[in-house]
């Protein structure tokens, strides 16, 4: 794309590799820069030394936790941890369904809908920040808990804030609620590119990594964190594929990344200084009976805070001359610049070919549909139908890709064709006839009926006030109760994402349905034989058989927007 006159954002645009690849951009002549990071003060700091350099160019900083609600943005994730009403707030936030409601409270859907921008730069160290919420603490608050199953134990408050911080620390439902939000917005907002500048979590290396957070080598915590960046590339595979959504690109730097600056001073982790203790040799403590990790009262405050000379990585931390000598050696983690990590960032948005696309690599050699399968499709389905006529049944659907949606649009299909040979005249039918047909036709058919309710797919009978159903129902999904408070609208919900639904309102959605399938089956192109006539087309087949999965994969393509890209 072309980034003069257009708006850009960038997401961690503070650290060392949003700021270069923030000047990469700048120097194309955008009109807009949008610099988010984490706090005020870092969003602001990064503002004001960019608008020195292209004074021309309108820069807005924005600051806040792009993974949570609006009203949390600003709030340190352990605070959040800490107070039941937020902690409870967060988790929700994660878990419950995203609906249009949901979205909108997002500080991500909140930033993209109002600035609109034509490309978006993620450098915000995603694994890290899931990774890092440190599950496996978590668990360990929980286990005395869960080793008193089997005895008479009452659940008190304080394991159920527990339970609570142990949800609010699993990655994978945060990563996929961040990912959910990112593509609905960036869709919503008519965002043009994404880039991601990922992480392998290692540097680079393998399970031999040397560094590490425990005894453990590596230590489990790291491999979450890796295992979060490779989730994380394949979701924006998904996202790639999905129509609607940005051109997306991840580069992901396999080694460490260095450096910002060089200096002398007070060495920060975390942001705050280290304070200086020293130990009387003279009175060492006895080692025996409890070790304990952290003693307030161990050591002998200095007054002072450890000052060193130090090479500032940004955010992979701050190291010593012999900790830089250490990682950056051959063999060990080596570096690369964020300079280089601009330029390749650069090339890729701006439509060149770096190489070093991540989602273009992983398009470039997943295995997807073959020619042999095309071909053999039809003889499967041959196959298939012989059988179905010697047993004297109809193979409709078994309800096995849940949730139910497509066994529901496939049995009313079928049940259409049964009702009219040629579903054609349902198109100028009543409504009301069509639906008093198919349910006279499931009063019969008791095997076809037990086959539907049997599956978890209910029966809406054609006054919306009654259903036929099995023991189990697949629609309302479970959602910590299998009691469901009946509320305004959730009929209409339910019906349409998995009950057969009978009503005359039902039956005119399917009327005009029936009505588009057959005028794209019919086309004035029919005459055409040159490449450019939809010939995929023909793989639905010939002839009336098939009727309801051709017209549901019509559904499926057309009215819900469900095709496959590539």
């Amino acid at each position: 794309m072309m980034l003069r006159n257009t708006t850009v954002m960038v997401l961690g645009g503070w650290g060392l590799v949003g700021m270069a690849i923030c000047r990469r951009i700048m120097s194309r002549g955008p009109s807009k820069m949008v610099i988010l990071s984490l706090r005020q003060a870092e969003a602001e700091a990064a503002a004001g030394e960019l608008a020195k350099e292209f004074p021309a160019i309108k820069i807005i900083p924005v600051w806040g936790d792009i993974f949570v609600r609006h009203d949390l943005k600003d709030i340190p994730r352990r605070e959040i941890m800490t107070k039941p009403e937020l902690r409870a707030q967060f988790v929700e936030d994660i878990f419950e369904k995203l609906t249009p409601e949901r979205l909108k409270i997002f500080f991500l859907h909140r930033l993209i809908s109002e600035h609109r921008p034509d490309l978006i730069v993620d450098c915000v160290n995603s694994a890290t920040g899931f990774a890092y919420q440190d599950i496996y603490s978590a668990y360990y608050d929980l286990k005395n808990i869960l080793g008193q199953r089997g005895k008479d134990v009452k659940i008190s408050d304080a394991m159920l804030d527990l339970i609570e911080r142990f949800c609010g620390t699993v990655y994978v439902p945060q990563l996929i609620r961040h990912i959910q939000v990112l593509a609905e917005s960036s869709s919503q907002s008519g965002v043009h590119t994404y880039l991601k500048v990922g992480t392998t979590g290692t540097g680079g290396m393998g399970f031999n990594i040397p560094y590490t957070h425990s005894e453990e080598k590596p230590s489990a915590q790291l491999l979450a964190k890796s295992s979060i960046a490779g989730a994380h590339s394949l979701l924006l595979f998904l996202m790639a594929r999905t129509p609607g959504c940005p051109y997306v690109k991840e580069i992901k730097p396999a080694a460490a990344i260095a450096w910002k600056r060089i200096a002398y001073g007070e060495v920060l982790r975390g942001g705050r200084p280290i304070p200086l203790f020293d130990c009387n040799p003279e009175s060492p403590e006895l080692l025996g009976g409890t070790f304990v990790r952290n003693h307030p009262e161990s050591g002998t405050a200095t007054g002072d805070n450890l000052k060193s000379v130090f090479i500032d990585t940004g955010e992979n931390g701050i190291f010593s001359a012999d900790e830089f000598y250490t990682i950056t050696a051959a063999q060990q983690m080596e570096f690369v610049t964020p300079e280089e990590i601009a330029e390749a960032a650069l090339w890729e948005i701006e439509g060149g070919t770096s190489g070093l696309d991540v989602v273009g690599a992983l398009d470039a050699v997943v295995m997807g549909p073959t020619y042999r399968a095309a071909i053999l499709r039809s003889a499967a389905l041959e196959e298939m139908r012989r059988l179905e006529s010697k047993h004297g049944i109809s193979s409709v659907a078994f309800e096995m890709l849940g949730p139910p949606h497509l066994s529901k649009l496939l049995y009313e299909a079928h049940l259409i064709k049964m009702a009219y040979p040629d579903p054609a005249m349902i198109v100028g039918e009543a409504a009301e006839t069509i639906s008093a047909k198919l349910w006279a036709i499931l009063q019969k058919d008791a095997a076809l009926r037990s086959i539907i309710v049997s599956i978890g797919v209910p029966i809406l009978l054609p006054d919306g006030k009654r259903i036929l159903r099995g023991p189990e129902v697949k629609i309302p999904a479970y959602s910590g109760s299998n009691e469901i408070p009946m509320r305004e609208g959730c009929i209409e919900e339910w019906a349409d994402k998995g009950w057969l639904d009978l009503r005359p309102s039902n039956m005119r959605k399917w009327q005009q349905r029936v009505k588009d399938f057959f005028k794209s089956a019919v086309t004035d192109t029919e005459g055409d034989t040159s490449s450019a006539f939809p010939w995929e087309r023909r793989m639905l087949g010939s002839g009336e058989e098939y009727f309801a999965g051709k017209i549901v994969t019509h559904i499926f393509i057309e009215e819900e927007k469900g095709g496959r890209l590539k």
